[in-house]
């Protein structure tokens, strides 16, 4: 059977299926962190680093999703799906986007606050900011939480892109499908 929904463009596909991956790979990554270089051993540091280099990378590609996604119009919703669902979806789009900017933006301004200050790949970047331990910590709990908020996010979109497959059967899916 023929479907009558539209698709997002490959390039806007490949962004999704990159930063999904990398998103799920970095939070995974950050919370493996403390097993992988326990605090105060010497190791840690470069694998603080690797974290924080990697955490840049994908803060260059949710800006480069953004973009194209501000440039692009998405397909359309499913005729069948409700107006309630569809700014559902759209509370829940823009969160993920925020999420996805404000979790690798504090850390790397937490960095800019810190003693040990950023790495890039092993190259020094000259931090814009002193140690201020208290701001430094504010800014951390705030990339915490926004791991966290990230982290339940994901789970949702996943959640309902699983509900729209195998329960209303909507074909909500094809709209990003390769």
């Amino acid at each position: 059977m023929q479907s009558s929904v539209n698709t997002y463009n490959r390039v806007a596909r490949v962004l999704h299926a990159l930063t999904g991956l990398a998103l799920i790979v970095q939070l995974g990554f950050g919370v493996l962190l403390d097993d992988l270089a326990p605090r105060g051993t010497p190791g840690r540091a470069g694998w603080i680093n690797l974290h924080k280099s990697v955490g840049l990378l994908l803060l260059l590609l949710v800006l480069l999703r953004l973009l194209w996604r501000l440039r692009h119009r998405p397909p359309a919703w499913p005729p069948n799906m409700s107006a309630v669902q569809q700014r559902a979806a759209g509370w829940g789009h823009a969160a993920l986007y925020a999420a996805m900017l404000v979790l690798p933006a504090s850390g790397y301004v937490a960095s800019n606050f810190s003693k040990h200050g950023l790495k890039f790949f092993g190259l020094p970047l000259p931090p814009w900011g002193t140690n201020l331990p208290l701001l430094y910590g504010a800014l951390s709990t705030l990339h915490k939480m926004s791991a966290l908020a990230l982290t339940v996010l994901i789970l949702g979109h996943v959640a309902m892109a699983l509900k729209h497959q195998f329960m209303d059967c909507d074909d909500l899916m094809r709209r990003i499908k390769f």
